[in-house]
């Protein structure tokens, strides 16, 4: 059989599988990544995966999301903050192509989850789409015209660091900040709280719980609302974990975003909630794959 080896590389597990000629996920894995021991022994994985599945099938691609900045074109990773050591100068690449003769491509594991909203998820039929992944930061992808818009030094839409009153935005708008917030409202660690504990307890009438996620969904509306003040996107896809709360969720962001755009600009603007999940990354990095290799004929 044909197929391509999709890989999601994260700063926790590494998600991989393959994928057919017909874009069908036909089997999934899931393994720690152990990002502690650094570039060279991810790698080293990735490699160990491709062999493994070189055994049994054809494979045509080697397709790779990866948390970190990367660069598309070299196949790279050129920055990656402290959770993955020795990652930046990580050659995918080159390492992978000259090691099975298969080519291979990689993209940030942000930009893939945009482009497999656009290609195949919620955004289908958006010119211009803004995917925001709220977890333990933010990160942002801009998609135009079924592209992943890369900037001038492949650093574009890095939302996460963007300033709003009182942080930047991700110090005030992610997950992370929210379980910091209710645990500190409740003079305990943040151990103790998760997002899904905070939303439980929001539903059962904890005060701090509703007050936290107010106050997240409120910060979440201005950043968005900035960003589309300069995109001007058609959609706006909300992914990561916490977006599972959608019923919750979704008319709370939806009135704050409002109060924070013209509406002109609003009444244009869709919200939606991300369509892939676990398999974002999979799938963004095989469309990414089919893309640079035909950007490169």
């Amino acid at each position: 059989m044909k197929v391509y080896v999709a890989i999601d590389i994260g700063g926790t597990s590494i998600k991989y599988g393959l994928i057919d000629e017909e874009e069908n996920l036909i089997e999934g894995h899931e393994k720690p990544t152990q990002a502690h021991l650094g570039g060279p022994h991810i790698l080293a994985k990735v490699a160990d995966i491709v062999a493994s599945y070189k055994q049994d099938h054809e494979v045509l691609g080697i397709c790779i999301s990866s948390a970190g900045m990367v660069d598309p074109d070299k196949g790279e990773i050129f920055y990656s903050g402290p959770q993955i050591p020795n990652y930046a100068g990580t050659r995918f690449k080159h390492d992978l192509e000259e090691k099975f003769g298969i080519p291979c491509e990689i993209e940030n594991d942000v930009n893939c989850a945009g482009l497999a909203e656009v290609m195949s998820g919620n955004a289908m039929g958006a010119n211009i789409a803004i995917c925001l992944t709220i977890g333990t930061g933010i990160g942002g992808c801009l998609v135009i015209d079924k592209q992943v818009f890369h900037g001038f030094s492949n650093s574009a839409c890095e939302v996460g660091y963007m300033h709003l009153p009182g942080g930047t935005f991700q110090d005030l708008a992610s997950t992370s900040a929210l379980v910091q917030y209710v645990a500190d409202q409740h003079g305990q660690s943040k151990e103790h709280w998760n997002g899904k504990r905070i939303f439980r307890e929001a539903t059962e009438g904890n005060p701090y719980c509703i007050e936290g996620i107010d106050r997240m969904v409120d910060y979440l509306a201005q950043g968005i609302a900035n960003i589309c003040y300069v995109t001007n996107p058609q959609k706006v896809v909300l992914g990561g974990g916490i977006m599972a709360q959608e019923a919750l969720l979704k008319p709370k962001i939806r009135v704050a975003v409002n109060k924070y755009l013209v509406s002109s600009l609003a009444d244009k603007t869709e919200l939606v909630f991300a369509h892939h999940r676990n398999t974002a990354g999979m799938f963004g990095a095989y469309y990414h794959f089919k893309i640079q290799q035909e950007n490169r004929k």
